[in-house]
């Protein structure tokens, strides 16, 4: 059983973020959910501290929101930003235990906390059980503010997932699995609004929220953490993709059902939150956009330049066919989907997850109506990296079949086939293809030519 947690506000907040402030410029941009790679941090802000568990005992807690302050980016222009806000569990030790080495943030030389040691928290299971607990009754510690819609067991045991994410995640027993937002802003985050919109629908294709932890602060909310079922012996679409392939096994079956999963949600997210029509205004605003971000990617990876006109028309015609009068039905979809946002059970059942969006994204970009087939395009771009990430030669006709398979199973639900719309279809896939070619060469070069082979294709006019 937990013990209770401490309901209380540290009232040493600015003491102890200026000794925390050295260690946290060192650790804070090693770590892989951190959004300001590149530039160097220049100091810290506070925005919120909560004592969960006092610091002065052998085992101490804090939940920090802090703004990191970094030089301004070609991405920011001259526009003054605030700064990234982080979320923070910082463990407060004598000593850390070996089994918490890779948990370490520093020694504190002074302030409130000096002697001792901090480390992230969510590596230890104490300060893991503190927040289940705190989930189960509902607490409200300070501006933290703890909810849930279904009973919680008090004894569940906590590990933390080690893979790298953009964000961290605990599993409690088998039973659930926590999300805790790394990088959080203030407004409603869809990566819970959704899930819970689905879970009113009956959607089965999507874990349904369980809890989910809040701050309220100077009259604004931010999502923090969301608690799911844990999806037991389920595999990471993924990993499953990659496992099959190298195999030598067809994917096509395992597309087909995962089209039919992505169209159920699709279907059910049309009936819980208004849809809307995007005209001719909407739609040029929309292709200026895309336009725009292909000429920024093409100053920044001059690779891209002799594709340019290429990649242009498939914008062009996107904007000829609204001028003619054409629309389009927009609705809240998953906005950042491929093969790693779903998972699919031993029983062969899939499941979409992760809502959060783009999060390099403004939180009221990610929460616009957008046509469906922008997912389609996530998903069948992320075929194509399957083909090309086996660790053998890349296989074309793999990605091929599992593209047409999905979008077949797509149909067998929508009653719609996004092959049909394949001027549409073209422009979001060109405009997902230049994003990665953009990540690609500032994160991982040698994954360019993976984006650059859809690039060559797309340019093509015989493309649609």
């Amino acid at each position: 059983m937990s013990q209770a947690v401490t309901r209380s506000v540290t009232t040493t907040s600015p003491g102890l973020l200026a000794s925390l402030d050295p260690l946290l410029r060192e650790w804070l941009p090693r770590q892989r959910w951190f959004a300001g790679k590149g530039r160097p941090v220049t100091g810290f802000s506070l925005v919120a501290v909560t004592e969960l568990l006092p610091g002065d005992r052998k085992l101490g807690l804090y939940h920090l929101l802090v703004r990191a302050h970094q030089p301004l980016s070609p991405v920011h222009g001259t526009v003054p930003h605030p700064g990234d806000c982080y979320q923070l569990l910082i463990g407060v030790r004598e000593a850390l235990p070996p089994r918490l080495a890779p948990a370490l943030i520093g020694h504190v030389h002074e302030g409130p906390l000096a002697g001792r040691t901090v480390y992230d928290a969510l590596y230890d299971p104490r300060p893991a059980e503190v927040i289940l607990e705190a989930l189960r009754t509902r607490a409200r510690i300070g501006g933290l503010r703890f909810e849930r819609r279904d009973e919680i067991r008090p004894d569940l045991v906590p590990r933390v997932v080690t893979a790298e994410q953009s964000n961290s995640s605990v599993v409690y027993g088998d039973t659930f699995i926590l999300k805790l937002l790394r990088r959080v802003l203030p407004g409603v985050n869809p990566d819970l609004e959704l899930p819970l919109a689905l879970a009113r629908e009956g959607c089965s294709r999507v874990p349904p929220p369980t809890a989910w932890m809040t701050a309220e602060l100077d009259g604004e909310s931010y999502v923090l953490g969301v608690l799911q079922p844990f999806l037991q012996g389920a595999s990471d679409g993924w990993e499953l993709a990659l496992r099959e392939l190298a195999k030598g096994e067809d994917f096509s079956g395992e597309a087909r059902a995962l089209g039919r999963a992505t169209a159920e949600v699709h279907t059910a997210l049309a009936r819980a939150l208004p849809t809307v029509t995007l005209g001719h205004m909407q739609l040029e605003s929309l292709v200026h956009g895309m336009t725009e971000r292909l000429e920024s990617a093409a100053q920044a990876v001059p690779a891209l330049g002799p594709y340019v006109p290429g990649l242009r028309s498939a914008f062009d015609a996107l904007a000829d066919l609204a001028a003619e009068g054409r629309t389009w039905t927009a609705q809240r979809i998953h906005g950042d989907l491929h093969l790693g946002q779903s998972l699919r059970s031993p029983s062969g059942q899939w499941w979409l997850i992760d809502f959060e969006g783009e999060p390099a994204k403004p939180l009221a970009e990610r929460r616009m109506a957008q046509p469906v087939v922008r997912d389609v395009a996530g998903m069948l771009r992320s075929f194509d990296y399957a083909a090309h990430s086996a660790g053998g030669p890349p296989a074309p006709e793999w990605a091929e079949a599992c593209r047409a398979a999905y979008c077949t199973g797509y149909r067998e639900v929508s009653g719609s086939d996004p092959r049909t719309d394949p001027v549409l279809l073209r422009a979001y896939e060109t405009d997902k293809a230049i994003y990665e070619v953009l990540y690609e060469a500032r994160h991982r070069p040698d994954w360019l030519p993976v984006p650059m082979s859809a690039v060559h294709r797309l340019a093509a006019p015989d493309t649609t």
